[in-house]
């Protein structure tokens, strides 16, 4: 399976290209995993974005890997120099998503397996 209708904004090139690659490799390993859903595709937030259950976990913004994980881990990768808190171009960082450079160094579905499983314990206690 590919990502389907998934068109970058604000990245072109072969920046851009890499990036969309790289997250359609990862939307394919992730949605072989049952209750995992691919991206809808469609216009506005999220439309890139893989699902558990319908909750976001990983998505694509603008070239950049975005994931939500627990603050603490958040806190702990972007005090590293790992990524930044991810602000949804509104200016208030949220504590519990992260977004990641195109060429982060960062093993992508490692990361986003570590998103998938705050998303199932958040399912089961929530």
């Amino acid at each position: 399976m590919s990502v389907v209708g998934i068109r970058l904004t604000g990245v072109s090139g072969e920046e851009g290209r890499a990036a969309e690659d790289r997250y359609a490799d990862l939307v394919d390993q992730m949605t072989a995993i049952h209750g995992v859903d691919p991206p809808n595709g469609g216009r506005g937030f999220g439309r890139t974005a893989l699902r558990f259950h319908g909750k976001i976990f990983a998505m694509l913004v603008r070239g950049h890997l975005v994931l939500k994980l627990p603050a603490a881990r958040v806190g702990e990768l972007v005090t590293a120099g790992e990524g930044t808190h991810f602000d949804a171009n509104k200016g208030t960082p949220m504590r519990e998503w992260l977004s990641l450079a195109p060429d982060s160094g960062h093993d992508w579905p490692a990361l986003a397996q570590e998103a998938l499983t705050f998303a199932h314990a958040n399912r089961r206690s929530g």
